[in-house]
């Protein structure tokens, strides 16, 4: 095999692509400051315990474990970001108040997560954690919808579900971790057949509820359907009026629900939302509210958020324009080189051609160069 041959679903990112991630990088992270949201950059590696300790226990099949050369101990790289956020919220700021946080870096994952995603994600995400009340929500909501909005998706949709249903509908019915397990695989699949086998022996009344949840995705009938059809238990009727408040905020977007899509179920704990773009059938999107997340940390705050793959959302979106440039000859001139300076000091892109590689085309285009007219060098238009 080639020395240069990267690992399965690891790959450089070129000149284009890569200029189109910065810019929206830097544009995203302006857009949650805005917002109030504080940067932070948590490390790359951490002992392993702390990234699978609590909420992180479910990604420890994807996170690529090795042994420390200092310590002997064993270390993790990130698979994913909150868990690290959420100690620094319990233990370093330990604010008594609201607290936002933002970050962006890479994670890393054992295995890819679609046919064709790659391993290593660039992840932004935005954290809020001290309240409790639908505002958060709301507010973390409308975040990740202005973030696509500045990297100019078009016509996204909102796909909206809660945690809280399926944990109200089991509670006190004795189910083993393996077959709860079995039972979030089978409702997330849509698998009535499985999930007909996996109800026999429970209640009645729960079994029934179990199956419709199945059926339960659409446009705002299915929150009417779902009160018809699933127990009035106290929990299902406030996560439905939690779903219908939401939903009510968001203003000129279009709005589905799916109460059967339980992804991250023992990471979410009430509801949970996915943003697609009209072509994709992946989400560029995914957040909630993750309300346990900081308890092994030591501090049990709510908590919400949302986390998107900078690479993935390239893709999704049209590719950006060649930046315009101003072509300069290359000449040992102490006038020119003050010009370019200049130039360059006030935002412009300078491009010096070197002697000999005056046709060659690159990642910019240049629609300006450098002329020297009566002894003077002055921009003008190509």
């Amino acid at each position: 095999m080639s020395a240069w041959v990267l690992p399965d679903h690891i790959a450089d990112v070129l000149p284009s692509e890569a200029r189109h991630i910065e810019e929206l990088r830097r544009s995203l992270l302006d857009t949650a400051r805005c917002y109030g949201y504080e940067l932070v950059m948590p490390p790359l590696l951490e002992h392993l315990e702390s990234l699978l300790t609590g909420a992180g226990e479910a990604l420890g099949l994807q996170t690529f474990k090795l042994v420390d050369q200092l310590s002997g101990r064993m270390l993790g790289l990130r698979a994913d970001s909150t868990p690290q956020v959420a100690r620094i919220d319990a233990h370093l700021l330990n604010r008594s108040g609201v607290t936002r946080l933002c970050y962006c870096g890479p994670v890393l994952h054992t295995r890819a997560g679609a046919p064709h995603a790659t391993r290593e994600p660039l992840q932004l995400g935005a954290e809020i954690y001290g309240h409790a009340g639908l505002e958060a929500d709301i507010e973390v909501l409308t975040l990740a919808l202005d973030c696509l909005k500045v990297a100019q998706v078009q016509a996204p949709s909102v796909d909206l579900a809660d945690a809280r249903l399926v944990q109200a509908m089991l509670a006190g019915v004795p189910v083993n971790p393996v077959q709860l397990a079995a039972l979030y695989a089978a409702l997330a699949a849509k698998d009535s057949p499985e999930l007909i086998t996996l109800t026999r022996g429970l209640p009645e009344q729960v079994r029934q509820g179990l199956l419709a949840l199945v059926q339960l995705y659409g446009d705002d009938t299915v929150l009417i359907e779902a009160e018809k059809v699933l127990q009035p238990l106290p929990g299902v009727r406030e996560a439905l009026q939690n779903l219908k408040q939401l939903a009510s905020r968001l203003n000129n977007v279009q709005v589905t629900f799916d109460l059967a899509d339980l992804r991250g179920y023992a990471y979410y704990t009430g509801a949970r939302f996915a943003i697609y773009a009209p072509t994709g059938s992946d989400a560029l999107v995914r957040g909630g509210r993750y309300d346990e997340v900081g308890a092994v940390f030591g501090r049990n705050r709510p908590a919400a958020g949302f986390s998107l793959d900078l690479k993935a959302l390239v893709v999704a979106v049209s590719p950006r324009p060649l930046q315009a440039a101003i072509r300069a000859p290359w000449r040992d001139d102490t006038a020119l080189a003050g010009v370019v300076a200049g130039l360059r000091a006030g935002g412009d892109i300078v491009m010096r051609v070197l002697p000999g590689h005056e046709s060659e085309v690159d990642e910019f285009h240049c629609d300006r160069e450098l002329t020297e007219v009566a002894g003077q060098w002055v921009v003008q238009t190509i």
